[in-house]
């Protein structure tokens, strides 16, 4: 096991790039992530980076800068199945937040009730740690996964490498249960995903219940810079602007310098149109999380 990449300092609020296009009433951060103290949230026992300075009043404080309204916080691997910092984080941010947790898979409908009491709305599958199981298990864990959220108007969230997103595509055409696939569907030439694959994927946003989210560029992009994945996001917006979600992925983890507003203002280059920009930034978000 290779040692923790170290988490970088944060960038501070004066240092954000402001926003160069005007938020739509309601703006939500799909995704971004929530760190406490490590003597009273614990985390796995071999995390892949050092704790991040990632705390809820730096977030707030970065959403009045920024002009976003609402966000989602997404159970991070450093916790695994320990939700306890994302419970009180969403405790304390009230109706603005909602969340996504994980869970192990014997979780039970009545915890997974007071979950949804939180605000609770999804379950995050790390398929990143299922990645070398054969493809029918992943299968069948998505299947077990879907009758839990089912039950209670949730989705699921797609946290895995892109040649699992491609040799689940077909299977996925048949899933009923919407759900959401991180970081523009992860496919990597370097993990021999081609064009192809990519167009088979965007299928699913018109075809099938799948909405792909425009978060993560530097995953995809690593070292090139953000125009390497604009076609890819805008791709994704020209396929159907109903079925994106945007998130910026903070706190950037383990490089938690990184301009939030930079990749804020990445979406006017990605969806030019303001109707499509509301739909991804509110409507989209609206339907999958049912802000109040």
């Amino acid at each position: 096991m290779n040692a923790p990449l170290k988490s970088e300092p944060m960038l501070p609020l004066e240092g954000l790039t402001l926003p160069n296009f005007e938020l739509p009433s309601g703006a939500c951060d799909a995704h971004m992530h929530v760190f406490g103290p490590e003597d009273r949230y614990p985390h796995v026992p071999m995390p892949h980076y050092t704790l991040p300075d990632g705390k809820l009043d730096h977030f707030q404080g970065l959403m009045r800068v920024l002009g976003i309204e609402r966000f989602v916080i997404v159970q991070p691997s450093f916790y695994g199945a320990d939700n306890s910092c994302l419970l009180d984080a969403l405790a304390k941010a009230g109706n603005a937040a909602r969340g996504l947790v994980m869970v192990e898979d014997d979780v039970s409908h009545s915890e997974l009730e007071g979950f949804h009491e939180a605000g609770i709305r999804g379950i995050r599958l790390d398929l990143f740690k299922r990645a070398q199981q054969p493809i029918e298990d992943i299968k069948s864990y998505i299947a077990r996964m879907a009758k839990m959220v089912d039950a209670l108007g949730w989705h699921l969230q797609f946290y895995a490498p892109g040649y699992v997103v491609r040799d689940l595509v077909d299977f996925l055409h048949g899933v009923e249960t919407p759900y959401v696939i991180d970081h523009m569907g992860y496919m990597l030439a370097s993990d021999g995903l081609t064009q192809a694959d990519f167009k088979r994927l965007l299928a699913l946003m018109t075809e099938g219940q799948c909405y792909l989210k425009l978060s993560g560029p530097y995953r995809i992009a690593k070292d090139k810079g953000y125009e390497a994945v604009a076609d890819v996001a805008r791709a994704i917006v020209a396929q159907n602007p109903r079925r994106a979600i945007w998130g910026s992925d903070w706190p950037h983890i383990p490089h938690s310098g990184r301009d939030t507003g930079e990749l804020l203002n990445l979406l006017v280059d990605w969806a030019p149109d303001a109707d499509d920009r509301k739909a991804i930034l509110v409507d989209n978000p609206q339907t999958l999380f049912a802000f109040e």
